[in-house]
Parts: structure tokens; C-alpha cells; sequence
């Protein structure tokens, strides 16, 4: 009788527990699951109209350029500085809500610059922005 116990014994010591190991397959698993809702793919729903014929009025800007031999130029085009103000009307009458731009290049006139803004001016456009 002793010898069935024996063999019991062993049997019961010869048994791999695979509780831990269950334990680490579920953490990792939880793990995953988290990180992986984190992830957001990249990319933008767009919502578009059913219409095909839909049209959308931009507020465009009336760009001018001076360069750095003091060329003014608009849409372009060499504009003389006499002619600004006149240039600035016609493209305003095209669109009310534009306002100017002037591109000054760092080697060009200030007195230039000036004369422009003050052409927008009395074309009427008071919104006017200076870039580089």
C-alpha cells in the first residue's frame, strides 16, 4: 500500500501549474486591448454636399509684390506705382471683402511700400497686411 501512495505522491509533484502563466497571457492580453484603443488612424471625414453644382465664394486677397529692384507687380504684372490705386479699385469691384497684401522684399524701398499702402487706402481698402 505504500507503494500506491508513493507513486500518488510523485505524480502529484510531477504536475506543471499553469496558473501563472495564465495569470501573464491575461495581462497581456489586457494589455494589448488598451494600447490598440489608443491608436487613432490618421486621415479626415469629409462631409460632402449632395448638390453637384455647389459653389463657394472664397475671400481671395489682392496680392502686390515689390521686388528688389522696386518693380511693383500685381497678379503678375509690372504695375506703375501712379497705377496702384487704380489696379486696387478694378480688383475690389470684383471682390468687396478682399483686403491687400504687399509683399515687400528686404531690399526695396520703403518710400515705395508707403506710396502702395497709401494707394490702398484711397482705393478704399483699409485692411492691409505687410509679409516678407
Amino acid at each position: 500500500m505504500r507503494r500506491m501512495f508513493g507513486n500518488l505522491e510523485e505524480e502529484e509533484e510531477s504536475r506543471i501549474d499553469i496558473t501563472p502563466m495564465l495569470d501573464v497571457v491575461f495581462i497581456l492580453l489586457i494589455f494589448f486591448i488598451v494600447t490598440a484603443s489608443f491608436i487613432r488612424e490618421t486621415g479626415i471625414d469629409l462631409n460632402r454636399p449632395d448638390a453637384p453644382a455647389v459653389q463657394t465664394e472664397e475671400k481671395a486677397n489682392i496680392l502686390i509684390d515689390i521686388d528688389g529692384n522696386n518693380e511693383i507687380f500685381i497678379r503678375g504684372r509690372i504695375i506703375d506705382v501712379r497705377r496702384v490705386r487704380a489696379n486696387i479699385e478694378r480688383l475690389r469691384a470684383e471682390n468687396p471683402e478682399a483686403s491687400v497684401v504687399v509683399a515687400a522684399h528686404p531690399d526695396s524701398r520703403n518710400e515705395l511700400l508707403v506710396q502702395v499702402m497709401d494707394a490702398s487706402r484711397e482705393a478704399g481698402v483699409y485692411n492691409i497686411s505687410i509679409a516678407q
